[in-house]
């Protein structure tokens, strides 16, 4: 469990800088910490649209346009075979949408996650040509760099192959016939695109080729487009820098304009509010809803939510993809108290964690592993019969250890952060230590996970509603670009009590009133300890936030992070 807090600190050159600049000083602080200088900073307050690069300047889209043109102008049909992630399907519905509204013969073709697996696999591969045994070109979005063997098998069928993906390469790339993947080359400030970021450059790109050469008159189409690549990039925890942070950024401003109608309606069940969207929005209300479609039934449900134009349609599926978010959660649960109760909650002195059950669902393998690695700050594989999910601390790496524990494994791929795999038949006991032992020869190099980060101690004075709006100039907050967390000291409660309709919250009340509100989410379970040791003095950790819970106008509230006494 995170006990330990640690301050960041920053440069006092750089702090000194920036306030003879006119910043204020904690704003002044936090761009030193985010590693900041008077020569970056102008562009990071101005994410303008106009600062993103040229589509056509990532590295192998002029090739990818020129193969694909001409199945566009041919009416060849073209079929694009996307991810059931987040990331996955908002790249598919980004190229579909584009291909069809350029003119092209386009389908999207999505594995599925339970009977086929990841990627390209020859299941599938077969599904793909008996339900389209007329395709002349496939397009790999969000997946496709270690598909070596499959994409051969596809060229050796007469099919065109273009490869657009943004995970690490294996030790052979594929021969496509035209690559994109930012991992293999970038231009300087987009090396960490999504998939979904990758096939918005691909469809700009291609729009732009096609208005050159007159195979395209219509009018503008770029909004909706970008929207679903904001969101796939805060989905898939890209850092929310360089052109990461320009895609998002507008994403969330172009939202309530052009975001696809099925995307506003599923944003209209999940909150009922007018406020500003945020990042938070993106990665906690709308990317869960969308996985879940894969991670229960089918990703095609989402992928048809981003597709439709038609609201009754949309609000049909809304209502389809709401429901199993709900049965998502329910699995998520049962599956963390199961893997819970395999170490008897005791998970001192391990390398990893490497949990395995044979009635869990796969599809929430991933969840079940960040919560425990939240939980733990240890790596963890959740495997679900012979496929597994992994997620590792910062300052591990997932990709390597899988590598290391490749003698054991059928397949894998991911990045640092996170990854999927396939267990040779028999071999899971042989992964579990490979993949701890790799996992142990990191910990040298990774800091303490255990420790929480937060970015300077405050007076109670300090916190108003001015320095709330002063700290949003650094949205959209995320990988990269973390939401400041901030700690005040040897506070006293006035009142505590648990919230929300099931008490799983809890809400604090100060008896110094110039500290505001605060609410503790996902902790009601905490209320009755801390009432039995409130007449003592606590720190807080927490991010601070407007809200209009009084419904008298925007006041400043405590988002809290973290309680310990004083």
């Amino acid at each position: 469990m995170r006990t330990r807090w640690q301050e960041r600190t920053a440069d006092a050159e750089v702090v000194r800088d920036f306030e003879e600049r006119g910043f204020s000083p904690v704003l002044a602080h936090l761009l030193a910490i985010r590693g900041l200088s008077a020569e970056t900073v102008e562009q990071f307050f101005d994410p303008a649209l106009p600062r993103l690069m040229s589509a056509g300047s990532l590295p192998g889209v002029p090739e990818a346009v020129e193969r694909i043109l001409p199945f566009v102008g041919e009416r060849r049909k073209i079929v694009v075979f996307g991810d059931y992630d987040a990331d996955g399907v908002c790249a598919t519905a980004i190229l579909v949408r584009a291909l069809r509204t350029l003119g092209a013969v386009a389908d999207a073709f999505i594995p599925e996650r339970f009977t086929e697996g990841y990627g390209m696999t020859d299941a599938s591969l077969a599904r793909l040509l008996a339900e389209h045994p007329d395709v002349a070109l496939v397009i790999t979005v969000d997946n496709g760099i270690t598909a070596v063997r499959e994409i051969a098998d596809l060229r050796a069928h007469g099919i065109a192959v273009v490869v657009t993906d943004h995970h690490l390469p294996g030790e052979d790339i594929p021969a496509a016939d035209a690559l994109v993947n930012p991992r293999v080359a970038a231009v300087q400030g987009c090396e960490e695109l999504c998939g979904a970021g990758v096939a918005f450059f691909l469809a700009a790109a291609l729009a732009q080729e096609a208005v050159a050469r007159g195979l395209y008159a219509g009018g503008k189409f770029a909004g909706p487009l970008l929207v679903m690549a904001g969101l796939a990039t805060v989905a898939d925890l890209m850092p929310l820098t360089g052109c990461n942070r320009i895609l998002v950024t507008h994403a969330l401003a172009a939202f309530r304009t052009f975001a696809p109608v099925g995307l506003r309606e599923l944003f209209d069940r999940a909150v009922r509010r007018v406020a500003p969207l945020s990042a938070r929005d993106f990665g906690f209300l709308l990317a869960p809803r969308i996985n879940a479609a894969g991670r229960m039934e089918t990703a095609r449900v989402a992928y048809d939510l981003l597709m439709t134009d038609d609201r009754e349609a949309a609000r049909l599926l809304a209502v389809k993809v709401e429901g199993l978010n709900a049965q998502r959660k329910s699995e998520e649960l049962r599956m963390e108290q199961a893997v819970r109760e395999q170490f008897g909650n005791a998970f001192d002195g391990l390398d990893a964690v490497v949990a395995r059950g044979g009635d869990w669902n796969s599809g929430v393998a991933g969840i079940v592993a960040a919560r425990i690695l939240e939980q733990t700050c240890l790596p963890v594989a959740i495997v679900v019969g012979d496929n597994g999910s992994a997620r590792a601390p910062d300052g591990y790496n997932i990709h390597d250890a899988l590598s290391a524990a490749s003698s054991s494994l059928l397949r894998f791929g991911g990045h640092a952060a996170a990854g999927g795999f396939m267990i040779k038949p028999g071999r899971f006991d042989e992964f579990k230590r490979l993949f701890a032992a790799a996992c142990a020869a990191q910990r040298a190099n990774a800091p303490d996970a255990s420790a929480i980060l937060f970015d300077g101690w405050l007076e109670p004075a300090d916190l108003t509603l001015e320095l709330q709006r002063d700290l949003r100039r650094l949205e959209p907050f995320g990988e990269g670009n973390p939401e400041p967390v901030f700690g005040v000291k040897g506070v006293s409660f006035a009142d505590i009590r648990p919230i929300g309709a099931d008490g799983r919250h809890v809400s604090f009340t100060f008896v110094n009133r110039c500290i505001p509100r605060a609410v503790w989410w996902n902790h009601g379970d905490e209320a009755e300890r801390l009432r039995t040791q409130s007449s003592g003095r606590f720190d807080l950790l927490f991010n601070l936030q407007a809200s209009d819970f009084m419904g008298e106008g925007p006041c400043p509230e405590l988002r809290l992070v973290a309680i310990r006494p004083h």
